[in-house]
């Protein structure tokens, strides 16, 4: 397993190059040396500024970009090598960029009367990248497209089938989109403010990527319409897992984690009332780790990394971390970050943002210095 691990980090320098490597100080270059995988995250620095940097599985940083504003979900492409930091919602930036520092990034605006909801991720190729947004004036959600080799401009777009959509993936066939659309509706002109908690309408979807079409819509029974649905990953076997927020009264305790697969029903884990009661009907974050058959949730508002048997939903492990922000699968089971700047055991002066991105290995058809080039003609 070790070996196998390792595979990130060498694939990574390689990626970098060894002139990259030797332009690290001494520490950071002994740090990468020894690191079984390289991940990245957004954050805050003392000063108030953001960015967002690349950093080891022991928390040690190993560069850092600035960003325009706060980020919040992110998403790494293992076959054009690039990484996007989204704004957080409702902002309207996006900034794709290689995790290794060695090209220039690009920052894209989303289109007038569009705002980002703060995750996307990448097809399967690399070479188009899709954004959760909102279409606020027809309170619809929408995956917009942007083409790689257009210079990450927007090609195109559809719809979520349904309202206020967050986080979203793709699954293994490279084509099925599975979206979390949280139910809330927002406007730009209302800042974070939630319009409809009386009558919210949660769902999770799944849309055909290339076409745009809805292959499946899983609606949140009535008696669950204020559990808004907001994080997902898939696991090895398909299976979509998917986080909740809840908007009702504090004292209620919501189901707050279940999974489905293509062709079922919404399943959710009968998590113990000790467990539901300290993740605080918030989970902030959902990871799976799919080589062990894990899942990882974080609370930030219960101060809680719980993890979970993905064949049987048993909790194997619930660590308070004070202010638990991002969750990513590692060589351990997972990697917890916090505001407070905790990255596993490690402490950096920044607060770091809500998720964290494995920067994987995987078979590349351009260097990011090219794929990014490319990208700006």
């Amino acid at each position: 397993m070790k070996t196998n691990n390792l595979i990130d980090r060498r694939s990574f320098v390689k990626m970098a190059g060894a002139a990259w490597v030797a332009t690290l100080a001494p520490r950071v270059a002994f740090a990468l040396e020894r690191a079984d995988a390289v991940f990245a995250s957004g954050f805050m620095a003392p000063d108030g500024s953001y960015g967002v940097a690349t950093l080891t599985e022991e928390g040690e940083i190993v560069e850092r970009s600035l960003l325009p504003a706060r980020a919040h979900g992110m998403a790494f492409s293992p076959a054009c090598r690039l990484a996007v930091a989204f704004a957080r919602r409702p902002g309207t930036y996006a900034m794709i960029f290689s995790p290794d520092g060695t090209a220039e990034p690009v920052v894209i605006t989303s289109a007038e009367g569009r705002h980002f909801f703060g995750h996307g991720c990448f097809s399967a190729d690399g070479r188009l990248l899709y954004a959760t947004e909102n279409d606020f004036s027809a309170n619809r959600g929408m995956i917009g497209i942007y083409g790689g080799r257009q210079g990450f401009t927007k090609i195109g777009e559809f719809p979520t089938y349904g309202i206020g959509p967050h986080d979203m993936t793709l699954a293994a066939d490279g084509r099925t989109l599975a979206i979390a659309n949280g139910g809330i509706e927002t406007h730009p002109d209302f800042g974070r403010t939630k319009l409809n908690l009386d009558y919210m309408e949660p769902s999770l979807t799944l849309v055909d990527a290339a076409t745009g079409t809805l292959i499946e819509k899983h609606a949140l029974p009535p008696s669950l319409n204020r559990l808004s649905t907001r994080h997902v990953d898939i696991g090895a076997d398909g299976r979509v897992w998917f986080a909740c927020q809840y908007e009702g009264a504090r004292n209620d305790l919501p189901p707050l984690v279940g999974h489905f697969a293509k062709g079922e029903d919404l399943r959710f884990v009968d998590l113990p009332e000790r467990t539901t009661a300290a993740l605080a009907n918030y989970v902030g974050a959902i990871a799976v780790n799919r080589r062990e058959g894990l899942v990882g949730l974080t609370s930030p508002k219960g101060g809680v990394a719980v993890t979970l048997d993905a064949k049987t939903g048993a909790v194997l492990a619930q660590e308070q971390v004070a202010d638990a922000a991002g969750v990513a699968a590692a060589s351990h089971a997972f990697a917890f970050s916090s505001y407070g700047g905790r990255f596993e055991k490690h402490r950096s002066p920044v607060a770091w943002d809500q998720h964290i991105v494995r920067l994987a290995e995987g078979q590349a058809d351009a260097s990011p210095e090219r794929a990014l080039r490319s990208s700006q003609r």
